[in-house]
Formats: C-alpha cells, sequence, structure tokens
C-alpha cells in the first residue's frame, strides 16, 4: 500500500503561485504513476497532470503552461508547482498513486488511481 499526505494549499490572490507537496509513504520502492487531480465545489473531479517512474509527464490543457509537475524520488515526494492561478483553480488538489503495470503505461486520468491523500484546499480570489 502507498500512504499520500498533501500539503502546500492555501489562499492566494489571482496570478500568485503555489506549490503542492505529496509525501507518499509505504511500498513506495516499486515503480508508480503519480499525479493531481482536483474537485471544485458542484463540479466533477478533474484529473491534472501525472508522471511516470521514467520521469515521462501528461498534462492537462487546461492547466498547460501554468501548472508543471515533478517528483523527487529520494525524498518519496510529488510536487505541483502552480503558476499564474485563476478564480476557477479554486478546489481541493490530491495526490494520486498506483503501481505502474508493465508494458501499457499509466493510466489517465489519475483520479482512478488506487492510492489517494486527504487532499488541501487551494482558493484564488479575484
Amino acid at each position: 500500500q502507498i500512504q499520500l499526505v498533501e500539503s502546500g494549499g492555501g489562499s492566494v490572490q489571482a496570478g500568485g503561485s503555489l506549490r503542492l507537496s505529496c509525501a507518499a509513504s509505504g511500498d513506495t520502492n516499486s515503480r508508480a504513476c503519480m499525479g493531481w487531480f482536483r474537485q471544485a465545489p458542484g463540479k466533477e473531479r478533474e484529473g491534472l497532470a501525472r508522471i511516470d517512474s521514467n520521469g515521462n509527464t501528461i498534462s492537462a490543457l487546461s492547466i498547460k503552461g501554468r501548472f508543471t509537475i515533478s517528483q523527487d524520488k529520494a525524498k518519496n515526494t510529488l510536487y505541483l508547482q502552480m503558476d499564474s492561478l485563476k478564480p476557477e483553480d479554486t478546489g481541493t488538489y490530491y495526490c494520486a498513486a498506483e503501481r505502474e503495470p508493465r508494458n501499457i503505461g499509466c493510466r489517465w486520468p489519475p483520479v482512478v488511481y488506487n492510492y489517494r491523500g486527504q487532499g488541501t484546499q487551494v482558493t484564488v480570489s479575484s
């Protein structure tokens, strides 16, 4: 099993930046797919970005050029750097992970991954 704990959320004005972190523990020695998704009030969950064990990334169109996913394997930590934030980015942000399947790549969106954290709130004011 993999345990995930997010941090770094908060309140910012439009145009500002935040960096979310996700600390992973448990079975972190296996190859893993990791990603971020969010849920805004009254909306469905939205996959944002994912990274595989080789560092290859996929990002949703809604965040391209503004958000960047990265990981520090030595620290077992996943990051989401969020720049040029907009009020519509407001929501609860979740980290997700699952073991990387052989030969077929990581699934999309990360909202379907087997493990997820409790979420961290991001509020962007205009």
